[in-house]
């Protein structure tokens, strides 16, 4: 086994195993690598289009009792700062963010084990019939599970019913890395890998779209990556529900984890992960950059080693601005990072529709 055979039989279409992906990861050069994932990348999407959402992620409540050591947002009932905004505040807000030309909303709160079952169906029914300009892209798998234990229902119940309301697609948040390993370490109240691989497994096969997602930089090894991009490849096959897969890096700001793990992942790290999962997943249509988690530049780069996407505008973002990382943009600027990077803007429905492609390729 050697990286040239690994990228040749990548390069002819051939799926890596568990052990070549292991061993391209640990030993190809970074540019060689992100030479293959660029290829891949225009294999898959020949046309030079780099895909944005004008999106928003507000919360709804930041009282949490899962405790992840890894996240600075939550807080405990009674906490000074904690909060739980009602149905009517979100349906305005999200109102306020329809008005702004957003088009997806992605919400995620803490585990509130306050929080009724209706609640959740309410916000979603509401949301559906008063904003019908926004796509309502909702709920974690660790929330879910949350409203399962709160309810009595199983998760499908759960799933059936937020279906039922008008709730069409779910954010892939709760993964981290999908390594029991790991899981026990930084999040051992939110459940295993299996749970996050059960809830998007039954939401697929409700018909529901998803994301995954993986952040690394923490107390990941190179095999619980490969792990992680593992579990996310079979499941795909299985039920084909994945619209796109996001990595992002730990941010340890205000976080326990910080003490561990005081320093941010670097950018080369971030564009190996990049390019890693566009060639180890061959049946995950997007891989989307981040501007927003990693840097606008650093985004920039990542469309040159496999990233199709460009991710969204987040109008307002808290979780990772409680850890003190905040990055900020409009649709405008985005279009322009697109365009500065050598790609043509086009903006996207949450579930990947093109809307519009920049106006300058309509003329061309």
């Amino acid at each position: 086994m050697t990286v040239d055979s690994i990228i040749q039989s990548a390069r002819a279409g051939h799926r890596l195993s568990r052990d070549e992906g292991l061993f391209l990861l640990r030993n190809a050069e970074l540019l060689d690598l992100g030479g293959l994932a660029n290829e891949i990348r225009f294999r898959n999407h020949p046309r030079p289009l780099v895909t944005f959402v004008v999106d928003t992620n507000p919360n709804y409540t930041n009282i949490c009792t899962v405790d992840c050591i890894f996240c600075a947002f939550y807080r405990h009932p009674g906490e000074e700062g904690e909060y739980t905004y009602t149905v009517d505040h979100m349906i305005q807000k999200f109102k306020e963010s329809a008005a702004k030309g957003v088009t997806t909303i992605l919400l995620q709160g803490g585990v509130n084990p306050a929080l009724p079952f209706e609640y959740y169906e309410e916000l979603v029914k509401r949301t559906v019939a008063e904003v019908p300009q926004v796509y309502p892209h909702f709920f974690s798998t660790s929330e879910i599970i949350g409203m399962a234990q709160v309810s009595g229902l199983s998760t499908r119940q759960v799933l059936e019913r937020l279906w039922n309301a008008g709730l069409r697609s779910i954010p892939g948040g709760g993964a981290e890395i999908l390594s029991d390993r790991v899981k026990k370490k930084i999040s051992s109240k939110k459940g295993t890998s299996a749970d996050w691989l059960n809830v998007m497994k039954t939401a697929h096969e409700i018909g529901y779209k998803s994301t995954a997602t993986m952040m690394y930089g923490h107390l990941e090894t190179d095999e619980d990556v490969v792990e992680h991009l593992e579990q996310v490849r079979v499941l795909q096959d299985s039920t084909g529900g994945f619209t796109a897969f996001i990595p992002w890096s730990f941010k340890p700001g205000n976080t326990p984890l910080e003490k561990i793990i005081p320093h941010y992942a670097t950018p080369i790290r971030y564009l190996q992960m990049i390019a890693f999962s566009r060639v180890y997943l061959d049946n995950v249509p997007h891989i989307q950059a981040s501007w927003f988690s990693e840097g606008k530049k650093t985004g920039q780069i990542a469309l040159h080693f496999g990233a199709d996407d460009f991710g969204g505008t987040l109008l307002e973002e808290n979780v990772h601005a409680a850890a003190n990382f905040v990055n900020k943009t409009n649709t405008a600027e985005c279009k322009e990072l697109i365009r500065e990077a050598g790609f043509v803007p086009a903006q996207r429905t949450t579930l990947y529709e093109i809307l519009a492609v920049d106006e300058r390729e309509a003329a061309a």
